[in-house]
């Protein structure tokens, strides 16, 4: 394995991905490149750079990605109003092409001629990364330890840690997590443990940006949220940067219980896996985004996006963010938000959020054509020649079939 001689490491300064530095450096007697990115997990990462530089490393890279995930991959993502199998909202999916990328990059400016990841054999995760790297750069050498390795059980893991001094903080006074969890910006997932049971319902202890809706306050909150061209810009007439306002809408959300589900999913592997999310600000942007297009797009153009949108959230959840296919339905969906803009006043209580009001500069919506009142712009006997016309297929259909 002497050929790979230096690799970029996708590096959380966790448990596992400690071992794979070591394991690669051990196993491949290479120069190991770390490579930890902030996307808003919640958790400090500079102690990644502390115990890369413990475990002998040389160059690491601690990056600020949160403006670019939120900006350039959640924004256009939420502009087709994605939804994975009508439920999951796609926060692990859409951060793993942006880790992809910047490791990819790394990877040139350093000289190195291969990538790695944790991501097991079992999972989407695998799928997401390579497909990325390799629509990036073709010809990168990939390394997937989980898919080598035998180290294939947490004792095993667990005496390989020690064996080769590799911190082991917080699982001696028993603080690990029982679920395996990934957060960013835009959600927090929890998996395994008791929820590897569909029937199990979750401990109310296990969630973290949320309170449980029935603890939410007894008075409703009220936020408003304003749009230009498909984009969320400000909230309660405060603009802010992306990252900011996700950030802003996740603390309100939470606070009233919003954003919770609880869902079994088809991973693209084949195999059926219980999710629960938790998915505050992006709930709320979801909700204020349908709200503003029903104002703003042709009925036409926002049926033909509804129909899109499936093919669209499946291409994100199974990996294909760089694929020319994605990006042809990107280029149509973004076309479609031009004049996208105006403001949705939206209602939080108890989990729910319930639209309350929005008005828009370009709205398509006319009260003197929509009125139950009497009007003088629409001739209601012009219905019955459409009403017969329509039916016209319906009738014949109808009489060859007595």
């Amino acid at each position: 394995m002497a050929d790979v001689k230096k690799v970029v490491l996708a590096y959380s300064g966790g448990l596992d991905t400690s071992i794979i530095l070591k394991w690669l450096q051990e196993t491949y007697g290479c120069e190991v490149v770390t490579f930890t990115a902030d996307i808003g997990q919640g958790e400090e990462v500079e102690p990644a750079r502390d115990k890369a530089r413990q475990l002998g490393i040389r160059e690491i890279y601690v990056d600020d990605l949160r403006e670019e995930f939120v900006r350039d991959f959640v924004f256009p993502m939420f502009r087709a109003n994605t939804l994975y199998e009508g439920e999951y909202l796609l926060g692990t999916s859409i951060a793993r092409p942006l880790i992809a990328k910047r490791l990819v990059e790394i990877a040139r400016e350093t000289g190195a001629d291969a990538v790695a990841h944790g991501a097991t054999g079992k999972g989407n995760d695998q799928v997401r990364f390579e497909l990325g790297y390799y629509a990036l750069e073709p010809g990168i050498r990939v390394i997937a330890p989980w898919r080598e390795w035998d180290l294939n059980s947490r004792s095993k893991l667990m005496g390989y840690a020690e064996a080769h001094g590799i911190p082991v903080e917080g699982r001696e006074e028993g603080q690990e997590s029982p679920y395996s969890m990934d957060a960013n910006l835009l959600h927090i997932s929890y998996e395994g443990g008791v929820l590897e049971d569909p029937w199990a319902e979750p401990e109310e202890a296990m969630f973290r940006w949320s309170v449980a809706p029935e603890a939410a306050p007894d008075a409703p909150t009220y936020v408003e949220l304003a749009f230009e061209d498909g984009d969320p810009v400000a909230v309660d007439g405060e603009r802010l940067a992306p990252h900011e306002l996700l950030s802003r809408l996740n603390g309100i959300g939470g606070a009233n219980g919003v954003g919770r589900v609880d869902i079994v999913e088809n991973r693209y592997v084949g195999m059926k896996s219980r999710g629960v999310y938790e998915t505050p600000g992006g709930t709320i942007l979801l909700e204020a985004h349908r709200a503003i297009e029903s104002l703003t797009l042709d009925r036409e153009a926002a049926h033909l996006k509804d129909a899109l949108m499936p093919r669209y959230a499946e291409l994100v959840y199974n990996g294909y963010w760089f694929a020319p296919e994605r990006e042809m339905l990107q280029a149509a969906i973004d076309e479609s938000q031009n004049g996208v803009t105006g403001t949705v006043r939206l209602k939080l209580y108890k989990g729910g959020v319930t639209v309350v009001g929005r008005q828009s500069p370009n709205s398509l919506y006319r009260p003197d054509l929509a009125t139950f009142e009497a009007d003088t712009v629409y001739d209601q006997a012009d219905a019955e020649g459409f009403i017969k016309l329509n039916a016209l297929r319906l009738r014949v259909g109808g009489m060859v079939r007595r």
